[in-house]
Order: C-alpha cells, then sequence, then structure tokens
C-alpha cells in the first residue's frame, strides 16, 4: 500500500502501483517497480501501527483514514476516543445479558439437585442461591472470574 504525496502533504491513499501504470500509460514499468523509482513520481510505502491497547467499556478506537509522517514513515495509525454514556449503557447491557446467559447456564447444569427424588446438600444449595444473586453483585454487569460463585 502506497500514499502519493504532494507538497509533502498526502494527495491520495490509498495509491496502488496499478493506478500509477493507469495514471501514467506511456510510461513502461518493470513488473516489480523499486521503491526509488516510486518515490519519483512521489509515492511512498504505508507502514501500519500497532492497534492501541484500550478499555473497550469506556474507549473506542478507529483507524485513521489517512497515513500521517511518523518519525520519517508514512504511517497508519489509530485515534483512540471516549464512548458515550450510552455506548457505555449498551455494552453494559450486553454484558449483563452475557452474564445472565452463563449463570443461566450454570444453573441448568445443577437442576438434577433440585428433583424431587434427589437431597441438595447445603453447599449446593448456597451456590445455587449465589448464582441467582448475582446480578446484585457490586461487579455485576462486569464481572471478574472471581466473582463467580464455585461449584462445590
Amino acid at each position: 500500500m502506497h500514499v502519493k504525496i504532494t507538497s509533502g502533504a498526502v494527495d491520495t491513499y490509498p495509491y496502488s502501483v496499478g493506478k500509477l501504470r493507469r495514471d501514467n500509460p506511456n510510461t513502461s514499468f518493470p513488473k516489480q517497480i523499486p521503491d526509488d523509482m516510486l518515490a519519483s513520481y512521489s509515492l511512498m510505502p504505508v507502514t501500519f501501527a500497532d492497534m492501541p491497547s484500550i478499555n473497550e467499556r469506556t474507549q473506542n478506537v478507529a483507524q485513521d483514514a489517512v497515513p500521517s509522517l511518523v518519525d520519517g514513515a508514512w504511517t497508519l495509525g489509530w485515534t483512540t476516543s471516549s464512548k458515550t454514556a450510552e455506548e457505555t449503557q449498551a455494552w453494559d447491557d450486553g454484558v449483563a445479558s452475557s452474564n445472565r446467559g452463563k449463570r443461566d447456564g450454570l444453573l441448568a447444569a445443577t437442576d438434577y439437585f433440585a428433583l424431587s427424588d434427589v437431597t441438595m446438600n447445603s453447599d449446593m444449595a448456597s451456590y445455587r442461591q449465589l448464582l441467582r444473586d448475582i446480578t446484585s453483585h457490586a461487579n455485576f454487569p462486569n464481572l471478574e472470574d472471581a466473582d463467580w460463585p464455585v461449584k462445590p
């Protein structure tokens, strides 16, 4: 991937070798065009920055639309921004729904203990109650593994 630079600024991005050939129909280019020849047509290679780490609950990340000059190389970077209150609430709602599904699955896996012909011990009864109460946990909906009760 390349960028076409005019007067030190981005003219066209992305700019491909195929476009260079189409824009210069009377020029014979070698099959593999060397970097110095591309530079003579103001084409520069683009490097891609690593995506930054973010808090997915509270931040958005988007790849920049055009590269910028970073330490002498045209680099396509990333922009982070804070999520709106509505976006954070939507994230929490999705996590809450997922955690309720996990809780329901864990309860279903122990339902046979609640059958009339099975005697449920107090540890299992406590575990099932903690699962039912998980939505009132202080960290809900953003639970860590340690927040979940341990099956006896």
